[in-house]
């Protein structure tokens, strides 16, 4: 349902003191990229007559095909509070089209939009997803750079004087709220200098424009504090690396599609046991999307509390797959693989076309694993069926370029410039000599 209309936008614009207004996208990277226009500009906005050069876009278009139109949805309004009296900027958060008005098939937001679509024609209403994003915050030098000092040494829901950081993320969270953000829950997460803040679900799309927007006012505020904040999966060694752990569930209408009472003892529905399935077998193929940095996989190591392997429980945070305790509305699937550098249309794009997979072909998911999986062995882990999530980046692209129903959800046009690009990434890393080399290799050979 239409949050706000055209007219509304006009009026607000003038309430506000508006004078300027980002037309706001994302590109295959999960970079934010956005044409800022003054309000002069707004009404031709408006009527989606805004152009830009695609060509200039990495992985999007080639330079003789490289006009693109912004198509703002009016429901992404909104007026960043912290900037300047003389008058705000406010942000619309836009779809990308051909000329010929056809969806840009190289458009993250618009692809994810083609999946729901697909959900639709299966009967279902609504994908939501309920995020939960972590980050660091570390200290700037005088020249404004990131350091690699921490802002505090708090562990887990730790307070201050522990917690250094905690009038940070609370001016964060007030930013938000002033954005409409519902904010669940904000605390220190498990490692010295990281932090998490909770948000409501919200049906997939706005969620993922929450995601984005949520990057953005974390590093803004954060630099008001002199401090740098990164979604960097694993900065530092030896410590936990940051999540964004996906709470996953399928509505028909108002009734959650995963939620069966009559289901035995867990009471999930045929549709979540299938949906889990379809998880379970694209995860190696996903992960190149889900963990889509050469960092993301120094995170997804055994003994910091990261998913490595490939399973799912009800009772222990271990597997790719938890359950949460909740039932009726809340009843849902949590992926905890993903990481916050994850394009997050692309991501949810992928895990949604996986389950429906799952859902497609009623597969069956295997049995759940109720033991620590950190704990088994390899020959233990081999006879209960769990397999590893990929090693490398390198392995993951492999995966999913052999994955027709993942390269499916992406398309031919992202799945091409998303691989070339991380090959090149992949590629500049393998050829790179790190200090750890040196300090291992230049006294002993």
């Amino acid at each position: 349902m239409a949050k706000y209309t055209r007219e509304d936008i006009i009026r607000l614009s003038k309430e506000e003191n508006v004078k300027f207004i980002r037309l706001q996208f994302t590109d295959i990277l999960g970079t934010i990229k956005n044409v800022e226009i003054p309000i002069s500009q707004l009404e031709k906005a408006l009527d989606n007559k805004m152009m830009f050069d695609g060509s200039s876009i990495e992985g999007f278009v080639r330079i003789e095909e490289s006009d693109m139109y912004l198509i703002p949805d009016l429901n992404t309004w909104v007026v960043f509070p912290w900037t300047a009296e003389k008058g705000k900027v406010a942000r619309l958060i836009c779809d990308i089209s051909n000329p010929d008005g056809t969806p840009f098939l190289g458009d993250p937001r618009s692809n994810l939009r083609r999946i729901l679509k697909e959900m639709e024609d299966m009967g279902f209403t609504n994908f939501n997803v309920g995020p939960e994003p972590e980050f660091f915050l570390f200290k700037l030098d005088q020249k404004g750079e990131p350091t690699l000092e921490l802002n505090d040494n708090g562990g887990y829901f730790d307070l201050a004087p522990t917690d250094l950081g905690e009038n940070c993320r609370r001016d964060i969270v007030l930013e938000l709220e002033e954005m409409g953000f519902e904010i669940e829950a904000s605390h220190h997460e498990v490692a010295p200098g990281q932090h998490e803040i909770d948000f409501k679900y919200a049906d997939a799309l706005t969620a993922c424009d929450q995601i984005q927007t949520f990057k953005l006012v974390v590093k803004t505020i954060a630099r008001k504090h002199g401090l740098h904040a990164t979604f960097m999966p694993k900065p530092l060694f030896g410590v936990n690396g940051s999540g964004m752990h996906c709470n996953l569930s399928l509505f028909k209408n108002s009734e959650n599609a995963f939620y069966d009472t009559s289901n035995g003892e867990l009471e999930l529905s045929e549709t979540a046991y299938q949906f889990i399935a379809g998880i379970i077998k694209n995860a190696s193929a996903f992960t190149a999307v889900t963990n889509p940095t050469v960092n993301s996989y120094k995170r997804l190591v055994p003994g910091y509390e990261a998913p490595c392997y490939v399973a799912w429980s009800a009772r222990n945070r271990s597997p790719l797959i938890r359950i949460p305790a909740s039932r009726g509305l809340s009843t849902r699937v949590e992926v905890r693989s993903v990481d916050p550098a994850a394009n997050p249309y692309l991501a949810m794009a992928v895990l949604l076309q996986a389950g429906l997979d799952g859902i497609k072909n009623k597969l069956t998911p295997p049995a759940p694993i109720d033991r620590n999986i950190y704990v088994m062995d390899k020959e233990e882990r081999e006879e209960a069926g769990i397999t590893d999530l990929p090693a490398t980046l390198a392995a993951a692209l492999d995966q999913l370029k052999a994955n027709e129903v993942i390269s499916a959800a992406l398309g031919e046009h992202i799945l091409e410039h998303f691989v070339e690009a991380k090959e090149i990434e992949w590629d500049m890393f393998r050829t790179q000599v790190h200090p750890w080399e040196r300090e291992q290799y230049m006294s002993m050979y």
